[in-house]
């Protein structure tokens, strides 16, 4: 007789066969053929050209020197955004942390500072009640 203990991580794996798990087997294997299959397009093969690579280089480099006083605004007001934004989230886990020590200091009971009477004025003394009956001498 089978183990119906040994079958139950064998279905908790799931099936490969499982719909969204064919159908991403299938699109990678049709995104494969498909790229095997139809010719390269000729314009790709011209921007890997290294004079090419280097006029988008020049380009890029001119770009920059003739924005940098703007792209230095933008970043730095970027970088404002992100502190303001870091600096709230922090506020608003500091007051979480101390909302939840409340509750938690709420929920715990307080212990009281008088000692416990007996509960039986009438009752004999304990041993830790007993007055002390060695003499000094």
């Amino acid at each position: 007789m089978i183990d119906p203990k040994a079958i139950e991580p064998s279905a908790q794996c799931g099936n490969l066969l499982n719909p969204p798990v064919a159908q991403g087997a299938m699109l990678a294997a049709s995104g494969l053929a498909a790229s095997r299959l139809l010719p390269p397009l000729p314009g790709l093969g011209l921007l890997r050209h290294p004079l090419v690579l280097l006029a988008g280089g020049i380009a890029a480099g001119y770009l920059l020197h003739k924005y940098e006083k703007e792209i230095v605004q933008f970043l730095a007001q970027g970088m404002g955004m992100g502190k303001d934004f870091i600096l709230h989230q922090k506020e608003n886990l500091e007051d979480l942390l101390a909302e939840a020590h409340e509750k938690e200091a709420a929920a715990m009971p307080q212990p009281s500072a008088a000692p416990a009477a007996p509960a039986d004025p009438t009752a004999p003394a304990t041993a830790a009640q007993a007055p002390s009956t060695t003499s000094q001498g």
